[in-house]
């Protein structure tokens, strides 16, 4: 009998394996969360990833982007406290940290709290509703910050591969933001990566096991200067470079 189920739940979690978005190196990509996506102004022909902001982009942006056979990718922060989301009202004090330096706002959450891993558990439902086909999350890596609540590598570890199995279990594909550190444990967990700035930090063969595993790595660069470095780690890496 437990062979027999142990047999099932594996043919379920390969069935979910392949309904699933598999992201693709060659797969180009746009990051743009700081302006409403507007189609199709924003449209990019040959750009297959958009990653868009979850609260703020609508079901029919979304659907739009899908009949354009475009992956949309809907980002939010899985390990800040934002007090401008509709749902903030749903955190507890005690989840709460120390405040973000830089980012009005926005405190960092204790990842251990079982509410705040239920309000995560809503947030990936809600993407899914409104036809996302991966997520986004942001700030997963609170464990290397002065968060306030003194949050592990354990604890981050922990939190980010419950992210993951509750995003595939949602049937939806997931990204891992940063979190370096962590990446040879989570590697087998998630679908791709995003990076912000690893050219100008000289971070990027930090990520020699993803590309090993053939996941994509999509990097972010914020000057001309480490932009331009970019072409080099996608040979070398298989990454690929936006400038914002």
């Amino acid at each position: 009998m437990k062979a027999a189920l142990a047999l099932a739940l594996l043919g379920l979690s390969l069935a979910a394996a392949q309904t699933r978005w598999q992201p693709q190196l060659a797969d180009r990509y746009n990051y743009q969360l700081g302006e409403l996506f507007v189609v199709p102004t924003h449209f990019i022909p040959g750009v297959k990833v958009y990653a868009l902001d979850g609260w703020d982009t609508p079901a029919s942006t979304v659907s739009w982007l899908v009949s354009q056979g475009a992956y949309p990718v809907c980002y939010f922060s899985a390990g800040s406290f934002e007090n401008w989301r509709p749902d903030a009202s749903q955190f507890l004090a005690s989840d709460k940290g120390a405040a973000m330096d830089g980012w009005p706002g926005e405190w960092w959450l204790d990842v251990r709290s079982s509410n705040v891993r239920k309000i995560m558990q809503q947030r990936i439902a809600m993407c899914k509703s409104k036809g996302f086909v991966a997520v986004d999350p942001d700030n997963v890596d609170g464990y290397t910050n002065a968060n306030g609540v003194g949050l592990t590598a354990a604890d981050q570890l922990s939190y980010n591969t419950f992210l993951a199995n509750e995003a595939h279990a949602q049937g939806m594909a997931i990204g891992l933001k940063n979190d370096l550190n962590q990446l040879t444990q989570l590697t087998p967990y998630f679908d791709f990566f995003v990076n912000e700035q690893c050219n100008q930090y000289s971070e990027c063969g930090m990520y020699a096991p993803s590309k090993a595993a053939g996941k994509p790595v999509w990097n972010i660069e914020y000057t001309s200067t480490n932009f331009n470095k970019g072409c080099t780690q996608q040979t070398t890496m298989g990454m690929r470079t936006t400038l914002k």
